[in-house]
């Protein structure tokens, strides 16, 4: 299979070859992996039992997929990633806004998942062969991980949609076989020794809404257009594209929250998940746990990971797709290795979902407000105009930047990061809310607000296609 050449430029038609089963094979093959997993691990570790931990989840995923799904059309009118697409409503240049917070979530989840795998990994061949636990041994998986899942990130969304494919069916199965093998374990009561981690019930069931639940649908907002800029409009409706897209999500993300939850619980993980869950497998299981460490994370990091690559390529037109998935390949094991050896799991997490939340939902929320405004009509070839490093067209608004929307997004990012509250950082506007963390509404509400009423006629650049074909003129 020859490696993919094409960046953030406009997918010609013929090349358009996905549909909506594509984009719900890679969603639910590329998510039945350890680094989803984890986040039903959460509501177990701020001191959840498991119906407030089920609740807490499935609301917050649901929330988030009612935001998230519609960011997919975009890419399927524009043919090209949603970052580079939202310069119709942030200008060709302000269009980097979305390439930096989709590289920031890319980034954080690329090495979460390569962090929790290799622990996995690492704890599983230790206890199948005798494998020393030491940080050498941790270094090695990791750069094995991280080599692997560059290797398919580097090749492209043809090679890993065949890899999501594979995943979708194995993964289910090991996910099944997990459900037997820790069963015998299973208890619905909160593990003991982990109190509410904000003091009171539903202070930390929200906590665990957005954390746990929100996170998983809010790390799609910029890679939702990897895949459809491969659907064809021409073939496939904006109904059918947005119904595989809320299936995709839903199940793609709740079935391995939900499994996360269920063992962290059997294995009583209330301080940690990976430890837990390898020592508490019966023998039977650990060949398939370590089967599923290994593949699943290769296929959500690499997802993640081609993400990255071109988001960077967006910001760097002169840097190939290639080139550039290698280098945030190499950044994203920098991380796993700062994650391991020093940070707290829990603390890191939770902290980095809710402050990317913050950031990334106003942009969200301004790219969805325009796309409803331009009735989905784009001109493509205006939106390509900072990666050819040139100037002008409908999109170059003042010097290739939209001021109202950039500042509308900027201070919706503001009121989210007061808004938040995380176990390194707490926003001085909790007091307003009852110490309640609030920061996803508001950021949302506050961008989404200032940009409507800032911009309250259509912007030039949300022309109609003959009015902007004729404008480009």
């Amino acid at each position: 299979m020859p490696i993919e050449q094409r960046g953030v430029d406009t997918v010609p038609e013929a090349e358009r070859t996905s549909g909506p089963r594509d984009l719900v094979a890679i969603l639910l093959g590329s998510n039945l992996c350890l680094g989803v997993i984890v986040f039903g691990w959460l509501p177990v570790s701020f001191g959840l039992g498991l119906w407030a931990s089920v609740t807490s989840v499935v609301t917050g995923t649901l929330v988030g997929v009612a935001v998230t799904a519609p960011l997919a059309l975009v890419s399927l009118r524009t043919a090209t990633n949603l970052s580079t697409s939202s310069g119709a409503f942030f200008g060709v240049r302000g269009r980097l806004v979305g390439s930096v917070v989709g590289l920031l979530l890319s980034l954080g989840y690329t090495a979460l998942t390569l962090w929790i795998g290799g622990d996995v990994m690492v704890g599983t061949l230790a206890r199948l062969v005798g494998l020393p636990t030491g940080g050498a041994t941790h270094a090695v998986v990791y750069a094995l991980l991280a080599a692997c899942t560059a290797v398919a990130a580097v090749y492209g969304y043809r090679l890993l949609l065949r890899l999501s494919k594979a995943l979708a069916v194995v993964m289910t199965v090991l996910l099944a076989l997990g459900l037997l093998a820790y069963a015998g374990d299973f208890t619905t009561a909160a593990v003991p020794d982990t109190p509410y981690l904000l003091g009171s019930f539903w202070p930390t069931w929200l906590l665990s809404a957005v954390a746990a639940g929100l996170s998983g649908p809010v790390a799609f907002i910029t890679l939702l257009g990897d895949y459809t800029r491969y659907v064809s409009p021409e073939r496939h409706s904006s109904r059918s594209v947005w119904r595989a897209t809320c299936l995709g999500l839903v199940v793609g993300l709740l079935a391995p929250q939900l499994f996360g939850t269920f063992t962290a619980l059997a294995a009583r993980g209330g301080l940690d998940y990976a430890g837990p869950l390898v020592a508490a497998s019966p023998v039977w299981y650990l060949v398939p746990l370590l089967v599923a460490a290994t593949a699943g994370s290769v296929g959500n990091a690499g997802l993640m990971l081609y993400s990255m690559g071109l988001d960077l390529d967006a910001i760097l037109p002169r840097a190939t797709r290639a080139r550039a998935t290698l280098v945030v390949a190499a950044v994203a094991t920098g991380f796993v290795f700062l994650g391991h050896f020093a940070s707290d799991a829990q603390s890191a997490m939770t902290s980095f979902v809710l402050l990317l939340t913050a950031i990334g939902t106003p942009w969200a929320v301004i790219t969805l407000i325009g796309h409803v405004r331009c009735r989905g009509a784009y001109d493509p070839e205006a939106l390509q105009v900072y990666n050819r490093r040139s100037r002008g067209g409908i999109y170059w608004f003042s010097a290739g930047w939209h001021p109202r929307a950039t500042v509308s997004w900027a201070i919706g990012a503001a009121v989210g990061l007061a808004a938040v509250s995380t176990p390194m950082y707490e926003g001085p506007l909790l007091a307003l809310t009852g110490g309640i963390d609030c920061s996803f509404v508001l950021s949302g509400l506050a961008g989404g607000t200032l940009y409507a009423v800032l911009t309250p006629n259509r912007a030039p650049g949300t022309a109609t296609a003959p009015e902007a074909l004729a404008q480009a003129e």
